[in-house]
């Protein structure tokens, strides 16, 4: 302990990180939060950064901004690199931080499922870095395939966009492009806007697998009104930056492949002292309590950590709620340890139902009443707008929510990758 004070140390700044950093820092203890980023990322909304809905500033947050009038809490920017259990330490590109008690919350990571060359071209949407990427590149493949030196096949390979996952963040991303598109055609004058297509493939039966079937049904049917071809028992088997191949053996020309099928843990989780499930996240009990730390004294909560006990037959989804309820059991069983108290609290997870927007003025919602159309769309705006961080993103995230519905007004459409190079 230091200055008498129990040190904790939590490892990553996402949705639980924060979270249980604000309950600790109400506590007599020393917090260190460790983040290789100095902000907070909202990741549900970084599909509107990715289509020129949202600029980046308007979904992360300055870490320390949280803990503003939070002297005891205090972040180290550093890649975390593994754990070294037996001497109750964190081992950083930065050097070692020691802690009492340790909380994980390092989040998760584009899936790839082994496919080396599918990771190599086709883009993830995890990071904020990621999604400005997919928003550059898109842009700028209009801007490509205008140019009148284009055969008709590259034009149409340049204006061919697929989307790689059947889930929340595959739906809006696919019904967020076909939007974007609908902008662009009236803009780029020399482009014949047939040769566009959007795909969106799924490798099961369904889309949107956490709600009901007949919502499921609803919003095929609106991303086919929007132009996009859903194809659903279609597998991904390779991509080499030009050619999508599926496992049909059916060949698509692309230059966009954007990948959200699945999440896995990040890497470093494996150098953590305990056993990891199959996606790399690693195995709590029922307190959230890494199985077999060696100390008792390290937690586990959000994406990295998996958590299926009793009746279960698969661990919690990598979903938001999921992390911050995990948050306040983790903070009240490590005070409980604190204080010498060894009855820990048991984890249960609290559905709060799920929810997807497919486009402007288009959503599902599938509990706790279901709704469909404008009506879930506005409520799937509240329940982002209450999340995210900050008076002033929650007022300027409105305002461009209401311009976008309103005019169909896409402002962050600026390429801003271009080299500085006057030759390229």
């Amino acid at each position: 302990m230091s200055n008498g004070k129990p040190k904790i140390v939590i490892v990553g700044g996402g949705f639980g990180g924060i979270k249980i950093g604000q309950l600790f820092a109400k506590e007599n203890v020393e917090v260190t939060l460790i983040d290789r980023h100095n902000f907070h990322l909202f990741q549900p909304l970084l599909y509107q950064v990715s289509t020129s809905v949202l600029e980046t500033g308007e979904i992360a947050y300055p870490i320390r901004s949280f803990f503003r009038n939070s002297p005891n809490v205090n972040l180290y920017m550093a890649k975390v690199q593994g754990v070294d259990q037996a001497r109750n330490v964190v081992i950083t590109n930065h050097g070692e931080i020691p802690y009492d008690y340790l909380v994980l919350a390092a989040g998760a990571t584009t899936n790839f499922f082994g496919m080396k060359s599918v990771e190599e071209h086709a883009f993830g949407m995890k990071t904020l870095q990621e999604a400005v990427h997919i928003r550059n590149h898109v842009i700028h493949e209009f801007e490509r395939a205008e140019k009148p030196y284009r055969t008709p096949e590259d034009r149409k390979k340049r204006m061919t966009f697929v989307v790689v996952g059947g889930g929340p963040t595959g739906v809006e991303e696919a019904g967020a492009i076909a939007e974007l598109i609908a902008i662009q055609k009236k803009e780029f004058h020399l482009l014949d806007f047939n040769d566009v297509s959007i795909k969106l493939i799924e490798a099961t039966p369904r889309l949107l697998p956490m709600l009901p079937e007949d919502l499921q049904q609803h919003t095929v049917k609106v991303l086919q009104k929007k132009g996009i071809e859903v194809m659903l028992n279609t597998q991904v088997v390779d991509y080499d930056g030009d050619i999508l191949t599926l496992k049909s053996g059916v060949k698509i020309p692309t230059t966009t492949v954007i990948w959200a099928a699945g999440v896995r843990a990040v890497d470093m989780m494996k150098n953590c002292g305990g056993e990891c499930a199959r996606d790399g996240r690693i195995w709590v009990e029922e307190n959230l309590m890494v199985r077999g730390a060696v100390n008792g004294n390290v937690f586990a909560i959000g994406d990295c950590a998996a958590f299926m006990h009793g009746d279960m037959k698969r661990p919690l989804p990598t979903v938001a709620p999921v992390a911050t309820q995990q948050a306040k059991v983790a903070h009240k069983n490590i005070m409980k340890l604190i204080k010498g108290d060894t009855n820990l609290e048991k984890f249960v997870y609290k559905d709060l139902g799920a929810m997807a927007t497919i486009g402007r003025g288009e959503a599902v919602v599938g509990s706790p009443k279901k709704m469909t159309g404008f009506m879930a769309w506005c409520a799937w705006m509240v329940v982002h707008l209450i999340r995210l961080a900050g008076f002033y993103t929650n007022m300027t995230v409105a305002f461009k929510w209401a311009l976008n519905f309103l005019t169909s007004a896409r402002l962050g459409r600026i390429i801003t990758n271009i080299s500085l190079d006057p030759n390229k």
